[in-house]
C-alpha cells in the first residue's frame, strides 16, 4: 500500500472511530476541502462540520480506493439514519508533506438539502 493510501486509510479510520484529534493530525494546517454543501480552507471548520454530521452516520463501506502519487480516491457508501437514506459518495485527495492538504467529495446532495435547509 503506498504512503498516500496509509494516510487516507488513517484518517478514515480515525473519522469512523469518532477520533477528531487523531483525524486532524493528518490533515495541513492550509487544508482546501470543497464539497456540495460547504467549502473550508481549514481544518478545524471542517471537522466542527463533520463532528455535527457524525451522529447521523449509520456506517460506512468501502468500495474502492486508489491511490496515485500525491493523489487518492475513495469511493464508498455512507449509509443514514436519516429519510435520505444511503448515498454513494466519491472523495479525492490530495496528499503533500505527509499531510492530507485538499480534500473533495462529490455526491447526489438532493436528498440531504431538507436536512440542511433547517
Amino acid at each position: 500500500m503506498s504512503k498516500t493510501a496509509e494516510i487516507v486509510n488513517a484518517y478514515q479510520r480515525a473519522l469512523g472511530q469518532g477520533d477528531f484529534a487523531a483525524a486532524r493530525k493528518l490533515l495541513a494546517d492550509d487544508l482546501a476541502f470543497q464539497g456540495p454543501f460547504d467549502t473550508f480552507k481549514k481544518p478545524e471548520p471542517y471537522l466542527e462540520a463533520l463532528k455535527k454530521l457524525h451522529p447521523i452516520v449509520k456506517g460506512v463501506k468501502v468500495h474502492k480506493l486508489f491511490a496515485d502519487g500525491d493523489d487518492a480516491c475513495l469511493l464508498y457508501d455512507m449509509e443514514t439514519s436519516t429519510p435520505a437514506g444511503t448515498a454513494f459518495v466519491a472523495e479525492w485527495y490530495r496528499v503533500a508533506h505527509g499531510k492530507i492538504a485538499s480534500i473533495r467529495v462529490v455526491f447526489d446532495a438532493r436528498p440531504f438539502a431538507p436536512l440542511f435547509s433547517k
